[in-house]
């Protein structure tokens, strides 16, 4: 693991700047996407991949991926926030004006400089499609910097896929080819039924020129490497996100470790090569 990792954190590691919501979108039944913007007027200054700790008065912290790429100087940023705990509860309560505490950003994300000229690979599974979403943005915004760009997006039930209007307006497109899979279809579905790795034995790859990124829920990861590596695709051209409830976020409470590594700061990005040696992983 290279020590030339750095974080973009604040000078203040502990205290949440406060950021004002200014828009709420429901994009599932569990899913709500918040614009949010830094009060103090200062971009977030996030790479692709990277989370915040998030904080409403009165409650815990909880780590969220950024979901939308950095725009330059502009203070605002997304986040997509699923329901299922205190936290994300009262977050879901909250409306436009509101505001919540913003740690970081923290972790190593995506290595957006080193896929340039590359063909891209991007896989996701469920809410994986929130954080892949900020590198999207990133490479569509720079389309020319990269070769063949490709999704293959799955969730349980179609009505399950996140940022739906998005992927459509991705699939009508000439930047980035996608693909999406439900484990199970409805009346109105019209699409693939069946597991996301079914989608990759068929894919043109070239190996030797392209990088997968994989997020999604832990249990699919090892399938998916199994299919990938099977197309060629060696182990330090294949990241994974992992997801660990990362408290501090910068490497000093040990609760995030995966082996000997803080996912909150060697990761949630990693290699399949940096993480294949450490047991029980996959």
């Amino acid at each position: 693991m290279s020590d030339t990792r750095k974080q973009n954190v604040s000078s203040d590691l502990f205290v949440p700047t406060p950021a004002a919501i200014c828009a709420v979108q429901d994009i599932t039944a569990s899913e709500r996407l918040f614009a949010l913007r830094r009060l103090d007027g200062r971009p977030l200054g996030h790479q692709p991949g990277q989370f915040v700790q998030v904080s409403v008065f009165g409650l815990e912290e909880a780590p969220i991926s950024v979901c939308s790429a950095a725009r330059g100087d502009d203070p605002a940023f997304e986040l997509c926030v699923r329901r299922i705990g205190r936290l994300t509860k009262a977050l879901h309560a909250l409306e436009v004006g509101q505001e919540i505490g913003i740690r970081g950003p923290f972790g190593h994300g995506f290595p957006a400089a080193e896929l340039a000229g590359k063909d891209v690979l991007f896989v996701a599974g469920g809410i994986g499609l929130a954080p892949m979403r900020s590198l999207i943005q990133h490479c569509l915004a720079r389309r020319r910097d990269f070769g063949r760009l490709s999704l293959l997006c799955g969730a349980k039930r179609p009505a399950e896929l996140l940022f739906r209007q998005e992927l459509q307006q991705w699939r009508e497109g000439e930047g980035l080819d996608v693909q999406l899979i439900v484990d199970s279809g409805d009346a109105q579905w019209t699409g693939r039924v069946g597991l996301i790795t079914e989608l990759i034995p068929p894919l043109p790859i070239d190996p030797q020129h392209t990088t997968a990124v994989v997020v999604g829920p832990p249990v699919m990861y090892r399938f998916v490497i199994e299919r990938l590596r099977a197309k060629g695709v060696r182990p330090e051209d294949i990241l994974l996100s992992f997801e660990r409830h990362m408290r501090c976020g910068v490497g000093k409470c040990g609760h995030c470790m995966i082996g000997e590594l803080y996912c909150c700061r060697e990761g949630p990005v990693m290699k399949v090569s940096d993480v294949m040696h450490i047991k029980g992983v996959f």
